[in-house]
């Protein structure tokens, strides 16, 4: 018998040496200031600038890109799916009005192909850079048996930092207080197992045109990152609560950010639906309550401000190449003890 070695048990110790050092340049581009050391270590390390702060409160958020993972291995597009991963974490953490600091990914798959990782990283790297945080390590595992081939499976984890004063508090919104939607750019990450039983049931091929892109294209159009612009807002105006709107869709998503005794009155005729979204409803015969619980529907993010600033706000959106809809109102609920609800009428 030969004898044994890693490699004859499926993990390409040299290909997995190769992709850290393919990647190091991508993760030295995405660096800001307190990074220390670099990529390659057992952890990475980044000093907080502790004197920019009165009472300093770290934020963290996880995720995954979610069976979105399934369209990019049928399509064989590895190039942006990293800008969903990182999305799908950043927007999670800005809601409480913290500035990412940096980012860190876990990348798996059952047979390590450098080209593909290097594809999946690069769009990593692309998202620390539009979030402005930095990429400040991760972790690379084959492991043959548990992924088939060569699928592969992501998750990522963000840390940021707000001013304990500003982190946002459900009890600073109040009745008649103005609800802001910014624009999705797709489907971004939620619902995608639903999207696939669609295109299965409707015999849709993947590189088909819809609407001059094909189908593949559009699904796998990356999640909007809302970092910089909704950062820049918290500076300018009174922002009272926000919502990232990801599994859940606008109805679960938006009571999150609300006290007791309120609700969220959305008029459904402020926004249109992306084509794509009318397109599964229509194929999938899926009831406008589910469209709304399981997908975007066109908002990506919402924003509760001061009725006063409304149109100030919509201006300065536009201003940062954002599409923003004044959605609704904060509207009192008949009982004060009322689990908190969005109604579109």
């Amino acid at each position: 018998m030969d004898p044994l070695d890693y490699a004859s048990a499926g993990v390409d110790i040299n290909a997995g040496n190769a992709l850290v050092e393919r990647i190091k340049p991508m993760a030295q581009s995405t660096h800001i200031p307190g990074v220390m050391g670099s990529l390659g270590g057992f952890a990475g390390l980044f000093a907080l600038d502790v004197k920019a702060y009165q009472e300093p409160v770290l934020v963290s958020g996880t995720d995954g890109v979610g069976t979105k993972l399934c369209l990019s291995m049928q399509m064989q597009q590895f190039d942006t799916i990293g800008i969903d991963l990182v999305a799908m974490c950043v927007n999670d953490i800005i809601v409480t009005g913290a500035k990412p600091l940096f980012f860190l990914d876990y990348f798996a798959t059952g047979h390590l192909q450098l080209e593909q990782g290097s594809q999946i990283i690069k769009g990593i790297a692309e998202g620390c850079k539009i979030a402005g945080a930095a990429l400040l390590g991760g972790e690379t595992a084959e492991m043959p048996g548990l992924y088939q081939g060569e699928d592969y499976d992501l998750a990522g984890f963000c840390v940021g930092v707000v001013e304990r004063s500003k982190i946002m508090q459900a009890d600073r919104v109040e009745v008649g207080d103005a609800i802001i939607g910014l624009a999705s750019n797709g489907i971004h990450s939620n619902g995608y197992s639903l999207v696939r039983k669609v295109l299965e049931i409707s015999n849709t091929d993947l590189n088909s045109d819809f609407n001059g892109e094909t189908f593949g294209d559009c699904l796998l159009r990356p999640t909007r990152i809302y970092v910089k612009p909704v950062l820049a807002a918290l500076e300018q105006f009174t922002i009272k609560g926000m919502a990232h709107i990801t599994g859940g869709g606008l109805l679960e998503n938006i009571p999150r950010t609300l006290p007791k005794g309120v609700h969220a009155e959305i008029r459904s005729e402020r926004w249109s639906w992306p084509a794509i979204f009318n397109w599964l409803q229509n194929k999938g015969n899926i009831e406008t309550f589910e469209m709304l619980r399981t997908f975007n529907c066109g908002i990506g993010y919402v924003l509760i401000v001061a009725k006063s600033q409304v149109k100030d706000c919509l201006a300065f959106f536009e201003s940062q190449g954002e599409m923003p809809y004044h959605l609704g109102e904060i509207r009192k609920s008949e009982l004060n003890s009322q689990t908190p609800e969005v109604l579109i009428l």
